[in-house]
């Protein structure tokens, strides 16, 4: 029964360790900082927790504040906000869309998909549904690996830039890039079987409107 165990956990290690460098590969040379980011015609800005009072947490209120400095600067033109809206009571992209108007940015260039249930989903809905091809990808630098990775594979031309401004909050930092560690193991196992996302849908046209739009 050790044996066992000892050969699980090493082989669990091994699957994670091998997770992680491929995550790393599919992202080298794509991430920059905010100042040195490519720019592109669409930032896909991730979702993250919306306190049960509607407001966004501080993770996800970086990552709007990052994406306005980015649409303010004319490093981008939309902002394609993506993430899970569950219900009534829990609307991630609802959520960004408010901030992000309540701070300066118009309407006609804020889109959302309700459907990014999670990272896979908002990468491949992005290229699927939304028919973007080109983006700079917006979240937490912990997370920034696996979301250009799999944006990338997914066809598109990805490119990412990372908040760190609530790495001060440390312990959620932490639990936060712990998880990170294991959900590559998932984001290989998406791109090995092809899955399509949660919510597959028709073409929307909302990004290519926003463009359009000036």
């Amino acid at each position: 029964m050790l044996i066992f165990l000892i050969a699980a956990s090493l082989a669990g290690t091994a699957t994670v360790l091998a997770s992680v460098w491929y995550v790393d590969r599919g992202a080298r040379g794509h991430l920059y900082s905010e100042r040195d980011v490519p720019g592109a015609d669409v930032a896909l800005v991730l979702g993250a927790l919306v306190q049960p009072d509607g407001t966004p947490s501080a993770f996800l209120t970086a990552r709007l504040a990052l994406a306005k400095r980015l649409y303010d600067a004319g490093t981008v033109r939309v902002l394609l906000v993506s993430g899970d809206d569950s219900g009534p009571r829990y609307d991630e992209p609802g959520t960004m869309r408010r901030w992000l108007l309540a701070h300066g940015v118009p309407a006609a260039r804020v889109v959302t998909d309700n459907a990014g249930f999670d990272t896979y989903d908002s990468c491949a809905r992005a290229v699927r549904v939304f028919g973007v091809h080109r983006a700079v990808v917006v979240t937490q630098t912990y997370h920034l690996e696996r979301s250009v990775a799999l944006c990338r594979h997914l066809g598109m031309d990805a490119v990412g830039v990372g908040d760190d401004s609530v790495r001060g909050r440390w312990f959620s930092w932490w639990r936060a890039w712990v998880r990170e560690q294991g959900a590559c193991v998932k984001a290989v196992l998406d791109l090995a079987t092809g899955r399509d996302p949660k919510a597959s849908g028709p073409p929307d046209d909302g990004v290519r409107d926003a463009l359009r739009s000036g």
